[in-house]
């Protein structure tokens, strides 16, 4: 009884009325309080009445309730209490106390030992009381226990109706999905059909809980196994950082080193020259202390001659120094070596400057997986074009794709073009082959990059404005290509399905379309959803060859299989399909792609066609036909000058029309 007296002390009291909770409720701050307490206390706060809500007296949270139409005092019957203090309250609340006597004795002033324990009636009863009970025809069937001196019998919660305050919630609507009162049953169910105890459907409901709790347990060991496979990633992670902040460190360090050395060669060689310097320096400083030495020997002994008697002494002096022997001294080994008149630095603070500002040690480029960011820039593969899809098209070159070092037939499947350096380069893939293919034009000469793969090459996508995303199918490969324009591998995705086409979601997802499903990855290849769109009731997705991205974000699905072309959202919503009926009128659709202003274009690779569609999947008309030279074509895009690219299978061309009026 000490656990229960303590509960009602420290958990069970109102901070409102300071009594134990009276049909309590807990607010969305998880505060607690009676209803009727917290009802009162908003009714004296305006701005809580005013904003339709619960007003918290010990944080001052507001809680919304759902029918603000109702009157205040029944604002707070919708407000559950938290299973924590319902459960608590049920377990060791009031009226949970142990039983030691007979109810029924003590309602006429008796005072006799409880025996047994009627749980539907809620009551203790004597020997004589339980007789009498189980005589009874109506309680007879009440399921009793027995009493012992330490057992504590949880207090039976009745339910009372809110809108028949004296009842209790006793009965089950199936049709309605309510349950009710005895009142509400006559009131408002009279016409339902299926009507029955809550008692009666106890078993159902358990049953159904159980299923709920087996699919809760499965769902918990598949949480724990991502909690362990989270936490080996926590350790690997925290290694792959430590190895990256080390090599950082040490590009860090050796670009230092680099500066060191420049800066050590430099006082190396300074330290040289200023050495020679003060060689000679201290050379011409004691060749002109010996000068003056002669100068002032000179001047003595020109005093002592004119003192001199001898007229011969001064001829004999005066003609030494008309020869000049004296000032001749020491001058002609100065005259004949290099000397050094000053030293300077040259300081070169643009260049410094410049070369600073250029240093890169690296950059940091975060990916991020999970759930896919809607609200992330979409990568589409044509944003920037400028078409004028009512124009007739002209033709305005032919790429061959076979280039030197091609043993078989070259067979394109699927084209984007960037823009690099200021340069348009065409990059496809050439799946006979197993390479991906560059062509631009450079100082008016065509130029061609070829990158060798393992295996075949089939869709590609652009990820930013020099990189693009090839599948590679059957080696279950995605790789990454550099274009400057000449192409160099960057990196290869392994992947654990065979991907046709490909497009980019985000800076940091892909779609991606394998057999019967389109699945979106992380930049590491790992699967975050995969989807496979329902139609009437069946699979619509078969072979989704090609894909791309709308300016809205959603996937465009170019499908042979069903011979349809999808639009797919990134919460597997199909927004549609064209055709709509099941007489298709797509031979066999194959390289798609959305223009800046939602227009889809979209190959067909039997009618030898491109046929145009509304942003909404609306047929508009066949903008090329094999009459233009459309032959077998697979991929389609269009660059920002209105151009659309067309990939002609056995040809292997890449066919160039023009759609702007502006040619």
């Amino acid at each position: 009884m000490a656990t229960s007296q303590k509960l009602e002390e420290h958990f069970f009291t109102c901070t409102i009325c300071t009594e134990v909770f009276d049909n309590p409720c807990t607010l969305v701050c998880y505060h607690t309080f009676c209803r009727k307490c917290v009802v009162n206390y908003t009714k004296t706060k305006p701005q809580a009445i005013n904003a339709k809500s619960l007003l918290c007296p010990v944080c001052s949270k507001m809680t919304k309730v759902s029918a603000t139409e109702r009157p205040i005092d029944e604002w707070a019957d919708d407000v559950k209490p938290s299973f924590v203090i319902q459960g608590l309250l049920d377990s060791f609340g009031p009226g949970c106390k142990d039983k030691k006597n007979c109810t029924c004795c003590h309602r006429e002033g008796e005072t006799t030992p409880a025996t047994v324990w009627c749980s539907v009636c809620d009551d203790a009863l004597c020997d004589v009381c339980a007789r009498v009970h189980s005589r009874i025809s109506s309680t007879r069937h009440h399921d009793t226990t027995a009493l012992t001196s330490e057992a504590i019998i949880p207090r039976k919660r009745n339910i009372k109706c809110k809108e028949h305050k004296d009842e209790n919630i006793k009965f089950l609507c199936k049709d309605c999905k309510k349950v009710t009162c005895h009142t509400c049953c006559v009131i408002y169910h009279r016409k339902c059909e299926s009507v029955v105890t809550l008692e009666s459907e106890l078993p159902a409901l358990k049953s159904q809980l159980l299923n709920k709790k087996e699919t809760i347990l499965e769902k918990q060991i598949q949480m724990e196994a991502k909690v362990d496979a989270v936490k080996v990633n926590v350790v690997s992670e925290k290694e792959r950082y430590a190895r990256m902040e080390h090599d950082i460190k040490s590009f860090g360090s050796n670009a230092r080193g680099k500066i060191t050395l420049m800066e050590i060669k430099l006082l190396d060689e300074l330290k040289e020259v200023s050495e020679k310097h003060f060689e000679q320096l201290t050379a011409d400083l004691k060749s002109s202390e010996i000068s003056v030495q002669m100068y002032r020997q000179q001047t003595e002994l020109i005093d002592q001659i004119l003192q001199s008697e001898c007229d011969m002494d001064v001829y004999e002096m005066y003609q030494g120094c008309e020869a000049g022997d004296v000032d001749a001294i020491g001058d002609v080994d100065l005259k004949k070596r290099r000397r050094i008149a000053r030293i300077m630095f040259k300081q070169n603070e643009d260049m410094l400057s410049r070369a600073l500002d250029d240093l890169q040690l690296g950059e940091i480029d975060v990916q991020y997986d999970g759930m896919v960011n809607l609200e992330a820039t979409p990568v589409s593969q044509d944003t920037s074009n400028v078409l004028d899809l009512k124009a007739a098209p002209v033709l305005q070159d032919t790429i061959s794709v076979k280039v030197a070092g091609d043993q078989i037939n070259v067979y394109p499947a699927d084209v984007t073009v960037l823009t690099v350096n200021g340069t348009d380069t065409v990059v496809v893939t050439d799946c006979n082959n197993k390479s991906v293919k560059s062509f631009y034009t450079k100082n008016k000469q065509r130029h061609h990059s070829k990158l060798q793969l393992g295996s075949r090459p089939w869709g590609i996508s652009r990820l930013k404005h020099n990189q693009v995303a090839v599948t590679v199918m059957h080696n279950r490969q995605i790789v990454t290509v550099e274009v400057n324009p000449d192409l160099m591998l960057l990196s290869t995705i392994t992947t654990s399905k065979q991907y046709w086409g490909i497009t980019s979601l985000t800076p940091s997802t892909l779609a991606a379309g394998s057999d019967r499903c389109v699945d979106i990855l992380d930049m590491r290849g790992n699967v975050i959803k995969s989807m496979n769109a329902v139609g009437s009731g069946k699979e619509i997705i078969h072979t989704p060859g090609f894909l791309c991205t709308t300016r809205t974000g959603n996937i465009l699905v170019s499908d042979g299989g069903s011979k349809r072309v999808l639009c797919l959202t990134a919460e597997r919503d199909v927004v549609f399909t064209y055709p709509t009926t099941g007489h298709t009128t797509l031979g066999y659709p194959h390289g798609i792609t959305s223009t800046s202003t939602g227009d889809i274009l979209v190959t067909d690779f039997t009618q030898h066609t491109v046929v145009h569609l509304t942003e909404s999947g609306q047929f508009v008309r066949n903008i090329l036909t094999a009459d233009d030279g459309v032959s077998l074509p697979r991929g389609v895009c269009v660059d920002g000058c209105g151009r659309v690219y067309i990939c002609n299978y056995r040809s292997g061309e890449i066919k160039v029309f023009s759609f702007s009026n502006t040619v």
